[in-house]
């Protein structure tokens, strides 16, 4: 059962200087993203507060003006995908009155379930995202909704186009906006904005080698061709996006929370399993924080699921490619700048053996070493490769980054209890982000079915006690 939400107000919110319009194309980097799912995150807030009165005289006014204010700065989120039909490929389009959606809501909802320690059901979250407005012709860039849980707090729901911002632009534009709000809330806030926050639009920082993004079109062509049963799309330039897994009711949530002192445990555990394995590796592994933590949640996942030991698996994540391209791109690019490192097909008894986190370990100690300028390179034959993943292959993929820095997001009531990447239910997929704390800890969540996770649950807290 679904907590209701009770909707208060859908409005639009234009940017407060709007008189020009704006074009972007898409970089080869976007059109990897064009069909697929949204983002969905909600960032929760807790405030004793926050009464009926309060939430609609104070926190809402300050959040839309200064959301109005932000978007001037970030035209292109007010605006839309569109195809013209002479093009080639999408463009993203802002004219002026053009506006994002902005919902304002009441839940009542339990919110020390929502950003606890303990599961609750997936079902909770969905009121909490707003939708993304999406037609054949057009495709909106990014959707807000705000929601109030009366004296316990409030929660700011994004659903973002992939196609138009990665998860470093999207935190790039929330920081933006919450320094904009708290500064507007109190004037005696340091007043300059930082720089590394104003987006760069320049799209030819973005080299397209010869003819990729040809490539990557025609891929997806291919791919919309196999999942219509071989028949051509019957309007190719559609902007709709593929259409959304079917949950089962039984998905529940669980967040992780690994101190520093968790993963230097693991780490030792590694140097331990390595120094005295059968098969000891030539390269020494790269033992950094995401490689410890992402092998050991990858072992107890796929472990988690139990099953056929010669099951296909495989792992993918994300990789920023700003530092990597040469020259490098800006770190405050407006725009997808991300490709992906995986492997597949692997099978689940390489997991599932008492090496199995050493092997996972040495496996994405070697994906991570081995990233170089290339790998952005590489995305028509990664969209290629993810289509012919094996039916029911497990393949868990990563959302969110441990260095987005987003419990740094105050928009002027503190910071986060809790950040939630709601769309890791669209696939196999887990969400990373820094520890709430600031102390070299991590966050991670997970979205099973209930049996699933109270066995990973179990496997996740029995590995940090050797």
């Amino acid at each position: 059962m679904v907590s209701p939400l009770n909707v208060i107000d859908v409005s639009r919110v234009t940017p407060s200087d709007s008189s020009e319009s704006f074009t972007l194309s898409l970089t080869f980097f976007d059109l990897l993203w064009y069909k697929l799912h949204p983002v969905q995150r909600v960032i929760f807030y807790p405030l004793a507060d926050a009464t009926r009165p309060f939430f609609e005289t104070v926190i809402v006014p300050n959040l839309k003006s200064s959301l109005s204010s932000s978007l001037s700065h970030y035209l292109p989120l007010a605006g839309k995908l569109v195809w013209d039909s002479l093009d080639k490929k999408p463009s993203l389009v802002y004219s002026p009155n053009d506006a994002v959606s902005f919902t304002v809501a009441e839940s009542n909802a339990e919110f020390s379930l929502l950003t606890g320690n303990k599961p609750f059901p997936t079902t909770e979250l969905y009121p909490l995202v707003p939708e993304l407005q999406v037609s054949d012709e057009s495709a909106s860039a990014v959707s807000f909704q705000v929601t109030l849980f009366p004296n316990q707090g409030f929660c700011i729901g994004i659903t973002a186009h992939h196609a138009v911002l990665d998860g470093k632009t999207t935190t790039m534009f929330l920081k933006f906006w919450a320094n904009t709000c708290k500064r507007q809330k109190n004037p005696t806030v340091n007043a300059s904005l930082p720089q590394d926050l104003i987006p760069n639009y320049n799209r030819t920082v973005i080299k397209a080698p010869g003819d990729i993004e040809t490539k990557i079109m025609d891929q997806w062509n291919s791919f919309l061709k196999m999942v219509s049963g071989g028949k051509e799309p019957d309007n190719p330039k559609s902007l709709k996006i593929l259409p959304p897994q079917e949950l089962s009711p039984d998905v529940v949530r669980f967040t992780l929370d690994l101190t520093r002192e968790d993963i230097q445990t693991l780490r030792e555990r590694l140097k331990r399993e390595e120094s005295s394995a059968s098969s000891s590796s030539p390269k020494e592994l790269r033992l950094s924080t995401f490689v410890v933590t992402y092998s050991y949640v990858l072992t107890c996942v796929i472990r988690a699921r139990g099953g056929d030991p010669n099951r296909p698996v495989g792992y993918a994540f994300a990789v920023d490619c700003r530092s990597l391209l040469d020259p490098p791109v800006p770190s405050n690019y407006f725009g997808n700048c991300v490709s992906a490192a995986f492997r597949v097909p692997l099978t689940a008894e390489t997991f599932m053996g008492e090496e199995g986190f050493l092997s996972a370990a040495r496996m994405v100690s070697d994906s991570v070493e081995g990233l170089d300028e290339t790998v952005a390179f590489k995305l028509p034959e990664i969209l290629a490769a993810f289509a012919t993943v094996p039916p029911g292959a497990q393949l868990l993929s990563v959302a969110g980054s441990t260095r987005f820095g987003v419990y740094g997001l105050d928009f002027g009531w503190g910071k986060p209890q809790r950040v939630v990447v709601v769309s890791i239910d669209q696939g196999e997929a887990i969400s990373m982000a820094e520890g709430r704390d600031g102390n070299g800890g991590v966050e991670i969540g997970f979205s099973l079915k209930k049996h699933e996770m109270d066995t990973l649950i179990d496997l996740l807290h029995d590995g940090l006690k050797s």
